[in-house]
């Protein structure tokens, strides 16, 4: 037998390559990693949290926005009559003074909350967070009026700071004398005035400073834990490339904790339109809220008593 013709017998005799395989056509959409339960799963984790917020939260206020144009007594519904826009027109009319007098006041709060809550809240969270001796005594004391409830809130200022006879601020101002007393919640008096007879008054000025109380207090917390988030390499970095204190949280700090600021801006506007004390704490004149005033006249708006509330 030649040479040639042994070469070619030995490799017909040759075993197949063991790493070969044959390949298998996978039509396209045909193969999934989930099992059906993984898939049913997936649907009950999105359909019943979706059907729940649909249900607790758009439909109410939709149902809110059509019974607004109706005159309704809220409990039997062979009584719907429908107005228009009745409701409205009242609302800019017979009570136009409480209408007008909350938005201003709601304006105020939102001034105070952002100008000078918000600032208060990041400047000591910033100092906070550089390792100060005390820091977690120092976070305790401005956090725990975010924990009380509002009616330990309302009493500690109307009680303790507020009172007239024996209340903190007139103490140290030596005021605590009958006819010589600052009646800090029950004085309309304006601070700052504007046409109309609108204003901010001094007792809607002195709930204000205690809602700054609640809200630096929250807004330390959140910063802080956004400046905790923040990469210390972008500051080095920063601090090498010759920027200062101020350059360095302008430049650097403050972008990177974006998501933190549209939190805080969402629980100010939050904090503004419920007047979360503004409208329970008194009900003294020029103290309206919207949220609250506005929920009192939706009560008197069905009534065929259109007098305005006294």
């Amino acid at each position: 037998m030649s040479l040639d013709e042994a070469i070619a017998d030995s490799a017909d005799e040759e075993e197949p390559d063991e790493t070969a395989t044959d390949e298998v056509e996978v039509e396209p959409g045909s193969f999934s990693l989930l099992t059906s339960n993984d898939k049913r799963t997936m649907v009950m984790m999105t359909a019943v949290p979706s059907f729940l917020h649909i249900a607790l939260v758009w439909v109410p206020a939709i149902a809110t926005f059509l019974l607004s144009f109706t005159n309704w007594n809220g409990v039997r519904w062979g009584t719907m009559e429908w107005v228009g826009f009745r409701n409205y027109r009242q609302l800019f009319t017979v009570f136009e003074r409480d209408l007008y007098t909350s938005m201003y006041n709601n304006l105020w709060v939102m001034v105070a909350l952002f100008v000078i809550g918000t600032p208060l809240g990041m400047l000591i969270a910033y100092i906070l967070d550089k390792g100060l001796k005390g820091s977690a005594l120092y976070q305790s004391i401005f956090y725990t009026p975010v924990v009380l409830s509002l009616a330990v809130v309302g009493f500690i200022w109307k009680s303790v700071m507020y009172s007239p006879g024996q209340g903190l601020l007139n103490t140290v101002l030596g005021r605590t004398e009958t006819g010589n007393q600052i009646d800090w919640l029950g004085n309309p008096e304006f601070v700052i005035g504007l046409p109309g007879d609108y204003g901010l008054s001094r007792n809607f000025l002195s709930l204000v400073i205690a809602m700054l109380w609640i809200h630096v207090g929250y807004v330390m917390v959140l910063y802080l834990a956004g400046l905790k988030s923040v990469d210390p390499n972008l500051r080095e970095a920063a601090a090498i490339d010759g920027a200062n204190e101020w350059q360095v949280f302008r430049r650097v700090v403050f972008p990177a904790m974006r998501p933190v600021n549209i939190v805080i801006t969402v629980i100010t506007m939050i904090t503004m339109l419920t007047g979360r004390m503004a409208g329970n704490t008194t009900r003294r004149k020029t103290c309206h809220s919207l949220a609250p005033s506005m929920a009192a006249a939706s009560r008197r708006l069905g009534s065929t008593d259109l007098s305005p509330a006294r």
